[in-house]
């Protein structure tokens, strides 16, 4: 899984620059708004040195002969610049305040946007290979240290960023004797910010990681209960969520001690710097030594006291710079695993033949129609241009198929079967014979490794996925149900469908008769996967589901493996309605369901050992014999 393989290093140095390219690409506006905004704040906070200059350098030219008066005017005129500046930088950053909310917030919807889009696109093997809790960490835990970062630290890293230069251009301006001493103390702090950072920021991202795996346990707890409950296995639970725990608590104890031992070391440094700035400034004015400064100016007081007060704005910077390091870090964590997920390479498809509405003339010619038909047509361009239409029959044929979830690891060994329309088709076998891959690969969840699959003559490779998948319909063996009302649930497998064609689809399930006596009937809120109903009846309204969809092959993986008996018997009825004119594949435990199939497919490890209609594998009294009669039992 991508969180082992991150296990233990940094996120990349690209991270930063592709974050701040992706916010960029959202607000091309606004943020060049907010940088000049933050710009213009950080500078004035950057210039009160130079007032405090040159005020004192008027008093000290005023001090001897005591001309207040002459003093007064020139430093009158230098408050009111000063006031005006800081109305300016009020307002900045007011502004970019505002903007960076607006830019903060409208980063993680969009990104979140993005990512759940990206997500559509992956294949069935991602989320197979993922585990569920993990994935939803990008959306929550990941996503959230993103705010930070972009509201906070980026603008503060900025803000002191242009502090720093800014302020020590002033101090070589007024004396790079001075101006060195900050450098050497400079130097002491930065040794003393990457040891420390380097340790922090690798178990940050360790604890970035070790939340998800930590949301991704609790999932499987929450999901797993009354497995727990029913085997009694609080006890282990607890030591399992303690291992994890312990985990995390270890990592992120690593992380904050490495990140709050920081600022006091730099706070410190920032002071004897300050001391030192002062003895070396005043042992220059005592010896009276040679000022060495781009101005020209001689060292006075004037030049020493803003020099302390640069010298303290200069570390505070470094500080502020520092105490934002750990959110960084925390953030180009979860960008990190953010990208991750955005590079995974999406579902790949090269089909060209399209499904399209058709019509079919006395000649039995079909041709395209916009309207819709209930008949449907494979639209196969050719390359010399020209058009051929197939008409959607359900004709499903394998042809020597291998196929393993892993290169180089077959679990389908040469397949080869037919169904032709209308044909019921059944897999049977033990656990892990190989009878849900097959219908995978129908549906192209998986490309197979060798072989053919053609689907009414035509190679499914060359099927679009969208389209192959429109034409299939499912209901597995887990059912999904979505938070809305029962009616959008059962809609959920044809949109377009109306009130009447989901209560006929219900019917032909035999869910109509459950539905209208839930509270609402068709408009009973569901959440939770349909917490408020019993499995069987979600199982019904998974194959209503199906059944809205009106597809020319079905696929039924263990449908009936949540229904008691007496409800199966009645769900057979419709399902044998439901299948009635269609390709069917039937995955089943329960032999009594497949007993009217045109074959039977007996799979051992991932090969067809037996295959033939109930009475010629009865006779035959192989593997489906023991199975039916109970002298073999499926797994």
């Amino acid at each position: 899984m991508e969180s082992n393989s991150m296990r233990g290093k940094r996120a990349p140095k690209g991270v930063l620059r592709r974050l701040i390219k992706t916010v960029f690409g959202f607000y091309p506006v606004l943020l060049p708004v907010a940088l000049l905004c933050i710009f213009i704040n950080a500078l004035v906070s950057s210039v009160p040195s130079v007032f405090m200059q040159n005020v004192i350098a008027i008093v000290e030219k005023n001090f001897a002969t005591g001309d207040w008066a002459a003093a007064s005017g020139p430093i009158l005129k230098l408050l009111i610049i000063l006031v005006t500046m800081y109305i300016i930088s009020l307002v900045a950053g007011t502004i970019y305040t505002q903007l960076m909310a607006i830019i903060t917030q409208g980063t993680l919807a969009k990104m979140r946007e993005k990512m759940f889009d990206h997500m559509q696109s992956l294949p069935i093997r991602y989320f197979d290979t993922h585990n569920h809790g993990d994935i939803m960490s990008f959306y929550t835990n990941d996503i959230d240290t993103l705010r930070q970062l972009i509201s906070q630290s980026l603008p503060q890293l900025t803000i002191s960023g242009i502090t720093l230069f800014t302020v020590f251009c002033i101090m070589l301006y007024y004396s790079i004797w001075l101006a060195l001493v900050v450098v050497c103390g400079v130097i002491i702090m930065t040794v003393v910010v990457r040891y420390v950072t380097g340790h922090s920021s690798k178990y940050f991202l360790k604890q970035q990681i070790t939340i998800a795996k930590t949301e991704g346990f609790m999932e499987e707890m929450m999901n797993g209960q009354k497995v727990i409950k029913v085997f009694c296995h609080e006890e282990g639970a607890k030591a399992d969520f303690d291992a994890v725990n312990d985990e995390l608590f270890d990592n992120s104890e690593k992380a904050n001690r490495f990140a709050n031992i920081l600022m006091p070391l730099l706070g410190n440094i920032g002071n004897v710097m300050y001391v030192v700035v002062a003895l070396v400034g005043g042992m220059l004015l005592l010896v009276k030594a040679p000022n060495l400064s781009v101005s020209g100016m001689a060292l006075s007081i004037s030049i020493v006291v803003p020099f302390l007060n640069m010298t303290k704005q200069f570390a505070g910077a470094i500080g502020q710079v520092s105490n934002q390091v750990n959110m960084i870090v925390m953030g180009l964590a979860g960008a990190h695993r953010i990208f991750t997920l955005l590079d995974e390479e999406p579902e790949t498809d090269e089909g060209y033949v399209t499904l399209v509405n058709a019509k079919e003339n006395e000649n039995g010619e079909i041709t395209e129609c916009k309207e819709r038909t209930n008949v449907w047509a494979w639209k196969h361009p050719h390359h010399d241009g020209t058009i051929t239409y197939t008409k959607l029959q359900g004709d499903i044929r394998f042809y020597d198929v291998d196929f393993g979830y892993v290169p180089g690891k077959i679990v389908l060994h040469n397949i080869s079967l037919y169904a032709k329309p209308g044909q019921k088709i059944a897999f049977v076998g033990s656990t892990g014979a190989g009878k849900t891959t097959i219908t995978n690969l129908i549906n192209r969840f998986y490309d197979i490794a060798d072989g053919k699959i053609r689907y009414d003559g035509i190679n499914i490779n060359k099927i679009k996925k969208a389209d192959l998948r429109h034409s299939l319909g499912i209901v597995l063996q887990d059912t999904n149900l979505f938070t809305g009302t029962v009616m959008e649930n059962i809609r959920y497998g044809n949109l377009d469908a109306d009130d009447n064609e989901c209560i006929a689809a219900a019917k032909l399930a035999g869910a109509d008769d459950f539905i209208r006596r839930l509270p609402d009937g068709y408009n009973t809120m569901l959440t939770g996967n349909g917490a408020n109903l019993s499995q069987g009846q979600r199982q019904l309204l998974a194959i209503a589901r199906a059944a809205v969809a009106d597809p020319p092959v079905m696929i039924m993986d263990e449908a009936t493996s949540s229904i008691d008996t007496h409800t199966e018997a009645i769900v057979q009825k419709g399902m044998d309605a439901l299948m009635q004119g269609r390709t069917t594949f039937v995955i089943a435990h329960r032999l009594s369901t497949v007993r009217n199939s045109n074959a039977i497919m007996v799979l051992d490890h991932g090969r067809i050992i037996e295959r033939g209609d109930h009475d010629d594998l009865i006779k035959l009294k192989g593997t489906y014999y023991q199975l039916y009669t109970g002298a073999l039992e499926l797994d």
